[in-house]
């Protein structure tokens, strides 16, 4: 009982008097440490994260379908029947015959009575820009 400390000295064998060094408190007037709320802090932080990622997926998912339409109209316009070679720049109509046969043409829709499909404008990219196109026609 001789070499026995008093409870309140930090005192090891192997690392002599180390209180200063220690990652607690040693004495009754140390600094209270209290761990930081991290678990909230974490919750905040995954939500914060899953919003900005919800909102790019979802920027994302738009622009993709916005490319799927322009694709699926130039399909539609590329595989029509026409017997001329279209000038960039210029607006053409896209029709339905009585076959149900696409075709363009310059006539607009007020010069005639046929199917209108869409009105088109093509660009230098040779990508045909949408204008205009009937309710019933739009994916």
């Amino acid at each position: 009982m001789k070499n026995k400390k008093p409870d309140n000295v930090v005192y090891s064998v192997e690392k002599g008097f180390n209180a200063n060094v220690l990652p607690y408190a040693t004495n009754v007037g140390a600094p209270v440490i209290s761990v930081g709320d991290v678990v909230s802090w974490k919750s905040r932080g995954i939500d914060n994260v899953n919003k900005e990622l919800g909102n790019k997926f979802n920027e994302l998912k738009l622009q993709y379908q916005k490319l799927m339409q322009e694709y699926e109209w130039n399909e539609l316009v590329y595989s029509a029947k026409f017997s001329f070679e279209p000038v960039i720049g210029e607006i053409y109509h896209l029709y339905r015959d009585a076959e149900g046969v696409n075709f363009l043409s310059l006539i607009g829709p007020d010069e005639w009575n046929k199917e209108h499909i869409g009105t088109f404008k093509l660009n230098s990219d040779k990508k045909w820009i949408l204008l205009n196109a009937q309710e019933s026609q739009l994916y």
